[in-house]
């Protein structure tokens, strides 16, 4: 059953002018004094979750974003500040780009962050979509197969971090520990100082196309699916569910997976697509490019594949597919219930924050939502 609420901030400022016919996303540039407003927002915005009852915030890592989307590059030095500014709310990290990380560091880091916030950083790795960024740190992107290889590599050393107290490793990228002479002996294994003391390490990777669900599925990497159309969506669940079996992991329809989707509460369902469209379109003006309309046409054919749809999506779509749930509580209720009834594993949902949606309309969406749709779900016993 849905029990746990969460919210995506991906670190967005207030933008202006926004919409399908406001400024195009590659002319948005600001200054580093707009840029750095994300964190009082992300602040305000996590104290206002914490106080209606929501489980996690979560963030995303980017880089080198003077169009003002995305613009936190550390997701566990953010939560780890975060937590000390509230009292409950988890900080799941939405993803932090191993690529562009060495593992061990950021092994250390989340070691850090769990141990000094009680566990309340929920860890989340990703492989990476903006070539800017990952290729800039000098890993690949363009090349999907080298960068999955280095993924891959970084994944096991990562989790050798967490769960083995001496280890050694010996592959393509890393060779760890160095071999070189160490107070008077040859040194041929290293403990990571300190190791999180929450284990085993909760592991969220996001899923993006069916190439991903093996892995992680097998793994116990837990997967978080957002703003995917029904179909899609169905579609991922049944996969994962399939691909854990084949690891011995029998789980329940829905088990391990945060299902994210759009949100707008009016007293209308015209009446909210009509309020959250110009924020719906500057999301897509942005994400749209970069192959992120996780939609199906009739026949079950993702967007972009030959006969399907292949443009920018409208809010309609969005509705039509139900990635976007919008209109009065008791309508958006009873899509939750649906949703619910057709995957009993499935415990986490996620509201995703349209870009273009400014922090005060946001923060009355989420305390509507808290007291008027949350209750039908946290309320039973």
């Amino acid at each position: 059953m849905i029990s746990k609420f969460s919210a995506l901030y991906v670190g967005q400022i207030e933008l202006d002018n926004v919409g399908l016919h406001g400024t195009p996303a590659d002319e948005r540039r600001y200054p580093n004094e707009r840029l750095v407003e994300a964190f009082q927002t992300a602040k305000d915005v996590a104290q206002h979750m914490d106080e209606l009852g929501y489980y996690a915030l979560w963030t995303a890592e980017h880089h080198f974003q003077h169009e003002g989307y995305e613009v936190f590059p550390n997701l566990i030095l953010l939560g780890t500040w975060l937590a000390t500014q509230t009292q409950r709310l988890k900080f799941g990290c939405a993803f932090n780009v191993l690529p562009m990380w060495h593992p061990i560091r950021l092994a250390e880091d989340y070691a850090q962050a769990d141990i000094m916030t009680g566990g309340r950083v929920i860890m989340g790795v990703g492989r990476g979509y903006h070539t800017r960024e990952v290729e800039t740190f000098g890993a690949p992107m363009l090349d999907n197969k080298a960068n999955q290889e280095l993924f891959e590599e970084q994944m096991e050393v990562l989790l050798k971090c967490f769960n083995e107290e001496s280890w050694s490793h010996r592959g393509k990228h890393y060779t760890i520990p160095a071999p070189v002479e160490y107070r008077g002996y040859q040194l041929d294994k290293i403990t990571v100082v300190p190791r999180p003391v929450h284990l085993p390490v909760e592991l969220w990777q996001p899923v993006a196309s069916g190439k991903t669900l093996p892995y992680i599925a097998q793994r116990g990497i837990k997967a978080m699916v957002t703003l995917n159309g029904e179909r899609i969506f169905d579609q991922v669940v049944r996969a994962y569910q399939a691909e854990a079996a084949k690891a011995g992991r029998a789980l329940a329809l829905g088990q391990d997976i945060c299902w994210g989707v759009g949100l707008y509460l009016a007293d209308s369902v015209e009446e909210a697509v009509q309020r959250v469209e110009p924020y719906h379109d500057e999301r897509y003006k942005w994400f749209a490019p970069f192959g992120f309309v996780r939609y199906a046409d009739e026949e079950g054919r993702s967007w972009g594949t030959p006969g399907a749809p292949a443009r920018i999506p409208t809010i309609r779509d969005g509705v039509a597919q139900r990635a976007w749930l919008c209109g009065p509580p008791r309508h958006v209720i009873e899509q939750i219930r649906d949703f619910e009834s057709r995957y009993p594993g499935l415990e986490h949902m996620m509201i995703h924050w349209a870009e273009g949606m400014p922090p005060k309309e946001f923060k009355e969406q989420l305390a509507w939502f808290a007291r008027d749709v949350m209750p039908a779900f946290t309320a039973r016993k």
